[in-house]
């Protein structure tokens, strides 16, 4: 099994996707795609890609976590490798913390 999620992704890119996936929910693409064909997805999604698209293909994979995944664009969050687990780490919130002037 292969999901792709896409934001911001052209037309074409979603529309190249949905003939070989479902389309689940918009720019979520659910399908069964042997690896020669996910990775010619991937390529196009890539090529297609604008500044502002964000991707993301996870697909099942004989490990220790049972898939594996990529991602590509703008992303709050980055992929860290931790005892041979792939683990997703989200910066802390930024606190804008108001300073009271006491004079």
């Amino acid at each position: 099994m292969v999901i792709f999620s896409l934001t911001n992704a052209p037309k074409r890119t979603r529309g190249l996707l949905s003939r070989y996936c479902l389309e689940v929910r918009a720019g979520l693409f659910v399908g069964r795609l042997d690896k020669r064909m996910r990775l010619k997805l991937w390529q196009a999604i890539l090529d297609d890609a604008t500044t502002r698209t964000s991707a993301v293909m996870a697909w099942s994979r004989s490990s220790a976590q049972g898939y594996a995944f990529r991602s590509h664009g703008p992303a709050t969050r980055r992929t860290v490798r931790y005892d041979g687990l792939w683990l997703v780490e989200q910066p802390p919130p930024t606190s804008k913390k108001k300073t009271s002037d006491v004079s």
